[in-house]
């Protein structure tokens, strides 16, 4: 039987959750499912509330349809249990927001005044509903703790009413159960609320105790709400200082690559001043000594290590020496010493030649790199040993 109002409770709520149009319900999409599940699982620990819709009215004077939990929550009362009628509304921002609950009372019901958790117009206000943290609060949760107060501190009394046809032999009506000789199903009945009469005089022990309870639980709500506004602080401090720790730490990782990619670059050229300084050398030892008063020429005191580096040299006076018979060229074409048209015979020749003189020179160059970076590696292993 349980499980049959189950299935019927979760049928009802996938229609009205999955409605479009006017008349759905506005709620937000990615908590609809949640919203179900906390409904489910009132309805399954507490039978007595019903899941319904109904069209509720704000303040301001709008007026949307939302979900409902009317019913009655039990509590026990001087080891009584009684039945309060109670209507949880699931507000527009549910769950992210508490519910609204507001105490029904019935006809012959009234609203205690004054209550510490209920107001004249039956709102009720309770540390679970201030507390309200999303999505760990539930419903559940709610019930138990409404429950829970309102068995110390009942919000509702009954009336007495004057009886029309009165027995010989009255009783108070203070059971929880009756039954009925009619036919038909009788319609949901609350049973009273542990209050028989306005007059009824409470014992001072009791209001004293009661009265201290509420201070105590105000108390320690303050408490818990300074506690946590403290924490909610620091909390926001650590995430700010975790933040510039992080951005420091970005700025040592660049700063730490840079140094490395610095130092990468310095070992290269070391490398090369260890090379030239070796070439250096040997030419001062097998220099060393030679007199060279008796040379024509003083670049005849150089030679060349190599073929390539003779082949270099030679491609580059070579090229300079085209430069500078272009230049003079020009200058005999301004003076007019020369005709443009042997000029650009000779201009046509020296270019060609330059040309081939230049791609030698790239050649020479590329191969010379190659035996240096090979000559390089070389001295790497020397060096590391």
């Amino acid at each position: 039987m349980v499980q049959s109002g189950n299935t019927q409770v979760t049928q009802f709520l996938n229609s009205v959750l999955s409605l479009r149009g006017p008349s759905a319900v506005p709620y937000s999409e990615d908590t609809k499912w949640l919203i179900r599940q906390h409904l489910v699982a009132l309805i399954t620990t507490f039978p007595s509330l019903e899941p319904k819709t109904a069209t509720f009215t704000h303040n301001d004077g709008r007026s949307v349809n939302l979900l409902q939990a009317d019913g009655t929550i039990p509590m026990s009362f001087q080891g009584v249990t009684y039945n309060i009628p109670v209507v949880i509304w699931l507000l527009d921002s549910y769950p992210r927001h508490p519910p609204c609950v507001y105490v029904n009372p019935t006809r012959d019901m009234v609203i205690k005044r004054p209550h510490p958790h209920v107001n004249p117009s039956g709102l009720v206000s309770v540390p679970y509903l201030q507390n309200w943290i999303y999505p760990s609060s539930n419903l559940v949760d709610l019930v138990l703790s409404l429950s829970l107060l309102f068995g110390r501190d009942p919000p509702l009394y009954s009336q007495r009413r004057p009886n029309p046809n009165p027995s010989p032999s009255p009783s108070p009506n203070f059971s929880t159960s009756s039954s009925s000789s009619s036919s038909y199903p009788p319609p949901r009945t609350y049973p009273p609320s542990p209050y028989p009469s306005r007059v009824h005089t409470e014992d001072p022990s009791e209001v004293f105790k009661r009265n201290a309870i509420n201070k105590l639980v105000e108390m320690v709500h303050n408490d818990v709400a300074s506690l946590r506004k403290t924490r909610e602080a620091e909390m926001e401090g650590l995430f700010t200082l975790q933040g510039v720790l992080k951005q420091r730490e970005e700025n040592l990782n660049r700063g730490l690559k840079e140094m490395q990619d610095e130092m990468e670059a310095l070992e290269q050229q070391l490398q090369i001043v260890l090379m030239n300084a070796d070439v250096l050398e040997a030419w001062l030892r097998d220099n060393q000594g030679k007199k060279f008063t008796a040379l024509d020429n003083a670049e005849d005191a150089f030679d060349c290590v190599d073929v390539l580096s003779k082949q270099m040299l030679d491609c580059t006076a070579s090229d300079l020496a085209i430069e500078d018979t272009l230049y003079a060229l020009d200058k005999a074409l301004q003076l007019g010493a020369l005709p443009f048209d042997q000029y650009l015979r000779s201009v046509r020749a020296l270019s060609r030649e330059q040309f081939f003189h230049r791609a030698t020179s790239a050649k020479v160059r590329a191969a010379q790199l190659q035996a240096q970076v090979a000559n390089m590696a070389a001295r790497n292993q020397h060096y590391g040993t």
